[in-house]
């Protein structure tokens, strides 16, 4: 058996697998905003506690926002702050008294879908996070791809593909740089340009359902997110080459997404046919929990 941890901004959700990913037990917490060490004895009781339930597991994962710095061994990006510039794996490894392996909430996502999910048996994965932000991560023959820096897959901060005149320089971005992916393809992002075209302050979900309700401003709002989304992950396809593209996050519920991207992407794809898949997931909100389970 092996645990898996989601540690998210507001709940610490735990799972507990069976090597053929079978889900024994399933525990969720509030997160302790704000509080580095609270957070810790938190994650400790949870594991205490599913420990209690089914006995003493093989390995334990921890799926995190941010990234774990190689350089300094310390959390960085983390919209969960009080985590930035902190040493998690080795207070986890003290804790827990044992090895805790983390990765990045988007790399646990794709890894998950990559093993038992959506792209299950695909040798070249890449899982996309668009929801409240853009991110990603890289799975090759069932192992996470990790380089020097930590960002392996962060599209979202690269700039959107060959811009349309209207889409240059592009909306600022937390980062510094303006015209980044994720300031369009993001839920927020998303809504921004509903507002842009004249649309009112609505949420992602309201405009995708007006969408559906064949709204015409949001329907010319919706053919744009897909159109910017085909750009983008055409550039991925051009360095990547994936077999399978697997989608979360809450625009990953727009249905009309799989069948809209493919064909919009054909043009800017180096290549005569384009054979890559666009997926929803298999394990939607688990993914992130099971996957940190998967990490060993």
């Amino acid at each position: 058996m092996r645990i898996g941890i989601d540690l998210g901004g507001t709940k610490i959700e735990a799972i507990v697998l069976g090597d053929d990913g079978v889900e024994i037990r399933r525990r969720r917490i509030p997160t302790p905003r704000g509080d580095y060490e609270a957070t810790l004895l938190a994650l400790k009781d949870l594991v205490t506690m599913l420990e209690r339930d089914v006995g003493t597991v093989r390995s334990i994962g921890v799926g995190h926002p941010g990234a774990l710095s190689p350089r300094t061994g310390l959390i960085k990006n983390a919209n969960s702050t009080w985590l930035n510039g902190r040493p998690l794996g080795d207070d986890l490894a003290r804790v827990l008294d044992r090895p805790v392996p983390l990765a990045n909430d988007a790399d646990c996502f794709a890894l998950s879908e990559a093993i038992d999910g959506a792209a299950a048996g695909a040798a070249i994965v890449f899982g996309v996070i668009v929801g409240t932000g853009t991110g990603g991560g890289i799975v090759v023959g069932g192992r996470l791809l990790s380089g020097p820096n930590a960002i392996t897959g962060e599209w979202g901060h690269n700039p959107l593909p060959w811009p349309r005149a209207d889409e240059w320089p592009g909306p600022p971005c937390y980062c510094g740089r303006t015209g980044c992916i994720e300031t369009f393809l993001s839920g927020p992002g998303f809504a921004r340009d509903y507002a842009y075209l004249g649309g009112e302050k609505v949420t992602a979900s309201d405009i995708v359902a007006r969408a559906k309700a064949a709204e015409p401003l949001a329907v010319a709002c919706l053919e744009r997110y897909a159109d910017r989304m085909a750009r983008g992950l055409a550039s991925v396809i051009n360095v990547l080459d994936p077999h399978v593209i697997v989608l979360g996050g809450g625009m990953s519920n727009v249905a009309s997404l799989y069948d809209q991207v493919p064909r919009l992407w054909q043009p800017f794809v180096f290549s005569d046919h384009v054979a890559t898949r666009l997926v929803p997931p298999q394990h939607g909100d688990s993914s992130g929990v099971r996957g940190a389970a998967w990490l060993v």
